[in-house]
């Protein structure tokens, strides 16, 4: 067994879109109309096209507004995404913009750091020491 599939709930697909792919990097995998404005819009590392893919899910549902905003008011990231060097994209993602809510901080083996992914998340960055 292995994961094929993640999401993360976006307010906005097309702003997701633009963010999840001219800033963080990633690539287009899918994008499919599901009926009225929303689409089943999926996103993999440049690194691993055919890796694990993440679905920018509109955040239509009751329930995610609430939980999303009790993670965020918390500092609680909903996703982790793994690089080669935190400090580094740190420095990257700043010079481009990014509002992070955590600086690059070294907890024994691992650096992380917290994201506002502009779409209703806070998303955490970590690499793992050599």
């Amino acid at each position: 067994m292995k994961i094929h599939l993640t999401s993360v709930f976006v307010d906005d697909q097309a702003k997701a879109e633009r963010f999840y792919t001219e800033v963080l990097g990633f690539v287009k995998k899918h994008d499919v109309p599901v009926g009225g404005k929303d689409r089943w819009l999926t996103v993999v590392s440049s690194e691993e096209p055919e890796g694990t893919e993440l679905l920018l899910e509109p955040a239509g549902h009751p329930a995610v507004t609430a939980y999303r905003d009790a993670l965020v008011e918390d500092g609680i990231p909903l996703a982790q995404f793994a690089v080669d060097d935190v400090k580094a994209e740190y420095q990257r993602l700043r010079g481009l913009g990014v509002r992070f809510t955590q600086e690059p901080v070294e907890m024994g083996p691992v650096t992380t750091a917290v994201f506002d992914d502009t779409c209703g998340n806070l998303i955490q960055i970590a690499t793992e020491a050599r």
